[in-house]
């Protein structure tokens, strides 16, 4: 039995990387990085994005680099309490 519609179509993922021509993902480029990370700080998921599994990896590792190096914020935390 097929899944009934869910009211509006299904939109394509836009790879950012490929759309930007991004051979690799360089953790100094913090523009390009913070379009894969949530307004909380944390990265955003394959399904979300768009990119390939390796393409994710390089962009993880990149954001974690440059979030050690200052240029991007960690995850906020939880609440405060």
């Amino acid at each position: 039995m097929p899944k009934p519609e869910r009211g509006r179509p299904a939109k394509r993922k836009v790879n950012l990387l490929r759309a930007n021509r991004v051979t690799h993902v360089d953790w100094k480029d913090v523009e390009l990085l913070r379009k894969f990370i949530s307004d909380r700080g944390k990265i955003r998921a394959r399904r979300v994005t768009g990119l390939t599994p390796q393409q994710q990896k390089q962009v993880a590792t990149a954001i974690k680099n440059a979030r050690e190096m200052a240029m991007l914020p960690y995850p906020a935390s939880g609440r405060a309490s």
